[in-house]
């Protein structure tokens, strides 16, 4: 396939392998489990054993992967690396190319929920809200966009030039963009890498600084943007177990990740609980078992555990050097001016805080919402949906 080539793909996990999950599943090695200790030094190993026996005997990989079949689904490569994406067409002649990136850890079919619903609102109960049509590629080095084609695919702009790229391939010259979590950080670097044909620029998942920054001072807070400082705050003393390991280590992390799928599961599980509506107790009541279940047997199956990791060990360094060279750590995603305009959904269980992101008020969308969480379009699809139709039918 040459590297401008647009190539149909379907998902289709050979059978040996899911014999070989269902397995290793059932010989897992379990640890002890300090009593009453709950969540607070990571998952609880009833909880996990539990999810994990549903994980080899009840979930059904083969109804999931007919279920994302039935999306329109590509490949091509792009500087040697091998990008999938989802390409979801609006019937709607009237339809606004949008580009949608997902983060870590997941996949774009953290999107499969709302697919339907923006590409055709008027057979989804929304009769003349705005139409998409829908691209959510993979980023290099998770899922189907594996396996990773050398170093430096960790460097958001790089990732952002792929996308442009893959637009102009599929014949979008204008378009929106939408990105959540490491998403949300290629979405803002579209309009830079592709300058006059990105419309807007809408975001989810954001930090109000950078993990590896200073806390963020409390002084003038109040509130719930008070509430989501300290929440913040607690993040970064207690909750960066993972990116340390990531971005420092992701080759000795990889192996655990690639030949336990136990590891694999606990790894992202975690997240799921830590990241959801914070009035859910368990993540399967935040987004369900098969959803979460979904994008960790992608994980498995693709052996993208480690490769992601490596993307965001690279995706550290280069905002390192960044911060170095410029002397500020603080990493606010509104510091770099964007040229078009600019939404934020902050959910829940998010800790964007509005004065410390944007205190210019240069972003002139800005909605906040009392339920939902880090992964809105599997939490709150119905609000993720309606801020990108009020956002993008502003542009308009």
């Amino acid at each position: 396939m040459n590297d401008s080539d647009l190539k149909p793909y379907e998902i289709a996990i050979p059978q040996h392998d899911v014999d070989d999950l269902r397995d290793r599943i059932q010989r897992t090695r379990w640890p002890s489990d300090l009593p009453e200790t709950g969540w607070a030094r990571g998952v609880p190993v009833e909880y996990l054993r539990d999810l994990a026996g549903y994980w080899a005997k009840e979930f059904d990989w083969r109804r999931v992967e007919a279920r994302l079949n039935r999306l329109q689904q590509g490949i091509t490569t792009v500087e040697g690396q091998r990008i999938h994406f989802v390409h979801a067409r609006s019937p709607r002649g009237d339809a606004t190319p949008l580009l949608m990136t997902h983060g870590w850890p997941s996949s774009p079919f953290e999107f499969t929920d709302v697919f339907g619903p923006l590409t055709d609102p008027d057979a989804h109960g929304a009769p003349g809200a705005p139409a998409f049509h829908v691209v959510a590629p993979g980023i290099p080095g998770y899922g189907f966009s594996t396996p990773l084609h050398g170093m430096g695919w960790g460097n958001l702009f790089r990732v952002a030039q792929a996308w442009a790229e893959l637009m102009h391939r599929l014949g979008y010259d204008s378009y929106a963009a939408h990105g959540t979590d490491v998403g949300s950080g290629v979405a803002l670097l579209l309009p830079m890498v592709d300058p006059g044909h990105v419309v807007g620029v809408h975001l989810t998942g954001t930090n109000p600084a950078m993990p590896f920054g200073p806390p963020l001072p409390l002084d003038g807070l109040t509130g719930t943007d008070r509430l989501r400082a300290e929440r913040f705050n607690a993040y970064q003393a207690n909750g960066l177990g993972y990116l340390h390991m990531q971005a420092t280590r992701p080759q000795t992390l990889a192996y655990s990740l690639t030949d336990s799928p136990v590891g694999q599961l606990a790894w992202i599980a975690e997240k799921f609980r830590e990241w959801t509506d914070p009035t859910r107790d368990l993540p399967d009541d935040a987004v369900g078992r098969d959803r979460i279940l979904t994008q960790v047997s992608i994980a498995w199956f693709t052996a993208s555990g480690g490769s992601s990791a490596h993307s965001t060990y690279e995706g550290m360094q280069v905002y390192r050097e960044m911060a170095a060279a410029s002397g500020d750590d603080s990493g606010s995603p509104a510091d770099e001016e964007s040229a078009v305009p600019s939404g934020v959904a902050v959910f829940a269980a998010d800790n964007t805080i509005r004065a410390v992101m944007d205190p210019d008020g240069r972003i002139g969308h800005w909605s906040e919402f009392d339920r939902g969480g880090h992964f809105p379009a599997m939490e709150t699809p119905d609000l993720l949906m309606q801020d990108i139709r009020e956002f993008v039918g502003s542009l308009r």
